[in-house]
C-alpha cells in the first residue's frame, strides 16, 4: 500500500469539497477500496473517512399506500437486511443481501459503497496485467484470457468485466432511486442507470463526477407480489454470481401483472430489460414464455470462451426462477 493522507470529513458539503480532487477518495466501510489499495489497483493521494457523516438511518419515505423506504448511503448491509420493513416490504434486498458476502462484511459494507464496489477481474486486480478499466489504452487481458466469471452481455473490445455486486441486482428489481449530493446541488438517478457499460471508457463504473457523494437509496412503496433471489456461484458461500436473478413477480387470474427482473453476473452492470415484462405481463405461464423471455435477454449475448457457458446458464436460471414463482413445473 502506498503512503496516503487521511481525512475525517465532518459535514456532507466538506466531504463533498474534499473528494472533487480526481486523486481523493471517500472511504466508508473500506472493505473494497483498502483492498484494492494493498493491490495498488488504487493508489489515492487523500482518503476522506466519511463514517461520521449522519447517513445511516433508514426511515420511512412517504406516507400511506405510496410509503417507500429511505436507506441511508452508511446503513450497513446487515442493518439493511434485518430491517423489519425490508424483510416484510421488500425481502428481494433481504435476500439478495444475504447471498453476498460474509456476516463480517456485511457489518462492514454499507449502502452507498456496496454500490461504488469495482469489478473482481483477474486482471483488474493485478497490476502486472494489462487492464483498460485500471490503465486506459493498455487492453484487456480477460478478453482471449482468464474469462470464466467474465460478462456476456453489454461487454465492448475494450472490457469484459461484470459488475460483481448482489445488493443493486435486487435494487434495479425494485427500481430504487439513488440520491446524490455535490457541495451545491443535489440529484436523483434511478439506479438502473447509475452504473455504466464499459464503451469506450471502461475506467468509468457508474455515473458519479468528482466531488459527489451517495447519501441514499429510495426504493418506492411496496408492490406484493413473490419476491425471489436466485444466485447461481461457483460455491454454495462467498462467491461471486456466475449468474443471477432477481425477481417480484405478480400474478391475477393466471396470468403475469407484474414481471420486474434484474440479473447479476451477466454485465457491467445490473442488468434490466424492460421488454421482458412487456412479453410477460398479460400472458400465462408456460415453458414456451419462458423461452421467449431468455431469448430477449440473451439475443445479444457473446461469450469469449471460457464463459460460453454462461449463455445457457442464464437461460435456464430464469426459467427456473419463473417456474418457481408460477407454479410451471420444469
Amino acid at each position: 500500500m502506498r503512503p496516503f493522507d487521511y481525512q475525517r470529513a465532518e459535514r456532507l458539503t466538506h466531504a463533498a469539497q474534499l473528494t472533487a480532487d480526481a486523486d481523493t477518495l471517500a472511504l466508508a466501510g473500506g472493505t473494497n477500496l483498502i483492498d484494492l489499495m494493498k493491490l495498488q489497483v488504487e493508489t489515492p493521494q487523500t482518503l476522506v473517512d466519511i463514517g461520521r457523516l449522519s447517513l445511516g438511518e433508514i426511515a420511512d419515505e412517504g406516507a400511506g399506500k405510496a410509503r417507500g423506504l429511505r436507506i441511508g448511503a452508511l446503513a450497513t448491509n446487515t442493518a439493511t437486511a434485518a430491517h423489519p420493513r425490508v424483510r416484510a416490504d421488500y425481502p428481494v434486498l433481504a435476500r439478495g443481501i444475504l447471498a453476498g458476502a460474509t456476516q463480517q462484511l456485511r457489518n462492514k459494507a454499507t449502502t452507498g459503497g456496496n454500490l461504488c464496489q469495482r469489478t473482481r477481474c483477474y486482471y483488474f486486480t493485478n497490476i502486472d496485467q494489462p487492464c483498460n478499466k485500471r490503465e486506459p489504452g493498455s487492453g484487456c487481458g480477460a478478453i482471449k484470457g482468464i474469462a470464466r466469471i467474465h460478462a456476456v452481455l453489454g461487454t465492448s473490445p475494450h472490457c469484459i468485466a461484470t459488475y460483481p455486486g448482489d445488493m443493486a441486482v435486487a435494487m434495479a428489481a425494485l427500481d430504487a432511486t439513488v440520491e446524490i449530493a455535490s457541495e451545491n446541488s443535489s440529484r436523483s438517478v434511478p439506479v438502473r442507470g447509475f452504473h455504466r457499460l464499459p464503451g469506450d471508457t471502461p475506467e468509468r463504473d457508474n455515473v458519479l463526477e468528482p466531488g459527489e457523494i451517495i447519501t441514499a437509496v429510495t426504493l418506492p412503496a411496496p408492490v406484493g407480489g413473490i419476491h425471489l433471489y436466485r444466485k447461481v456461484r461457483e460455491r454454495s458461500s462467498y462467491a461471486f454470481a456466475l449468474c443471477s436473478v432477481a425477481a417480484v413477480i405478480a400474478l391475477e387470474d393466471n396470468r403475469f401483472t407484474r414481471a420486474d427482473l434484474a440479473f447479476g453476473g451477466l454485465a457491467h452492470k445490473p442488468w434490466h430489460d424492460p421488454r421482458i415484462a412487456d412479453l410477460l405481463i398479460g400472458n400465462e405461464p408456460s415453458l414456451a414464455l419462458f423461452d421467449k423471455a431468455a431469448d430477449l435477454l440473451l439475443e445479444d449475448a457473446q461469450g469469449y470462451g471460457e464463459n460460453d457457458f454462461k449463455i445457457p446458464l442464464a437461460r435456464r436460471t430464469l426459467a427456473a426462477v419463473l417456474c418457481e414463482a408460477t407454479g410451471v413445473e420444469p
